[in-house]
């Protein structure tokens, strides 16, 4: 075998990675990161002039989203029959990791299983079945996420204080002129399956509640009381970690991990950011939960009711860039 700093990607291998980085989940949708790949290396980057500053004015999600693109990206470097060797810097800027293909070793039959989940994947945020997630199969998605990580099962004693916390969350949202403004622009009921970016909002079923999705100006706000019987009947994850680039990093992979193993599952779900970015709301939250790590989303899980049409994406060709050469080569 020849060195890997003397190999190249194929154009089939840059196909296959750069075709799963595209199909990660972002926040809103903004697909926020680049990808290079020189000689046997992937260097994924976060893209900031995405930015979302009523959003996400720390880009706590955007690198919360690109982790969810390295999990992918370590997913399909696996597949190729490589060695990945994975390396999160926390002084390189815009990097956000770099994989190295380090020899040839087949993949497991779990990362077969998760990534033709990745196509599979889709953001859930209608109502679920009344069919409950057993116990088993929760404790099989979440089992094991990165260290540094915590992935807290919200238990049924804790749910009509989230409920709370949620509520309150989507008033301060909804009153937030700069905030819908920015939501406007990434979203849009009349988007087409095409090539792109943003969220599709054709509208959701009435059943729906706002928390699940975005809280619009318009959005009609449960009371606590309505949104704590809903919660009671799904199953949902805080995923906690430092807020540290390398924190966020790492709460991405391990939301994707679970994402990904819960498709495999026959789950769906969908993810919420948005109340957290609400100080007080998230400082309650943590203290209400005794979680040792701040909390950075929310999943919920369940089985689906009904399909979810695909998010469109930008070409492959957009995402690929020249590498920073001499960066951690």
């Amino acid at each position: 075998m020849r060195d890997r700093t003397e190999r190249e990607w194929s154009s089939g291998e840059v196909e296959v990675l750069a075709r799963a980085v595209v199909r990660a989940p972002s926040v809103h949708n903004s697909q926020p990161w680049s990808l290079a790949l020189p000689e046997s290396r992937a260097e994924l980057s976060e893209r900031t002039d995405l930015a979302l500053p009523h959003q996400d004015p720390g880009g706590a999600d955007r690198l919360i989203s690109c982790g969810a693109a390295l999990a992918n990206l370590v997913l399909a470097v696996r597949v190729l029959g490589w060695q990945a060797d994975v390396a999160v810097p926390d002084g390189y800027p815009p990097l956000v990791a770099v994989v190295a293909a380090i020899g040839r070793e087949p993949p497991s039959d779990h990362e077969l299983h998760a990534y033709t989940a990745i196509s599979r994947r889709r953001s859930h945020r209608r109502t679920f079945s009344p069919v409950p997630v057993a116990p088993t199969t929760l404790s099989r998605i979440v089992d094991p996420v990165p260290e540094g990580v915590l992935c807290h099962a919200v238990g049924a004693e804790e749910k009509e204080t989230l409920a709370e916390l949620l509520e309150t969350a989507a008033r301060a949202i909804k009153g937030d002129a700069g905030l819908q403004a920015e939501l406007a622009a990434w979203t849009s009921a009349w988007r087409t399956d095409g090539v792109g970016d943003g969220l599709v909002m054709p509208g959701y079923d009435k059943a729906s509640l706002p928390w699940a999705g975005l809280v619009r100006e318009t959005s009609v706000i449960p009371d606590v009381r309505t949104l704590a019987s809903t919660l009671e009947k799904e199953t949902l994850l805080i995923f906690c970690a430092e807020d540290s680039r390398a924190g966020r990093v790492s709460a991405g992979v391990a939301m994707q991990r679970t994402w990904l193993s819960a498709v495999d599952e026959g789950l769906a779900a969908s993810v919420v950011s948005q109340p957290l970015h609400v100080p007080a709301v998230r400082t309650r939250l943590a203290a209400a939960l005794s979680l040792p790590v701040p909390p950075q989303m929310i999943m919920r899980l369940g089985y689906p009711d009904g399909s979810v049409r695909r998010t469109a994406r930008r070409p492959v060709g957009d995402l690929l860039r020249r590498s920073d050469r001499g960066l951690l080569s």
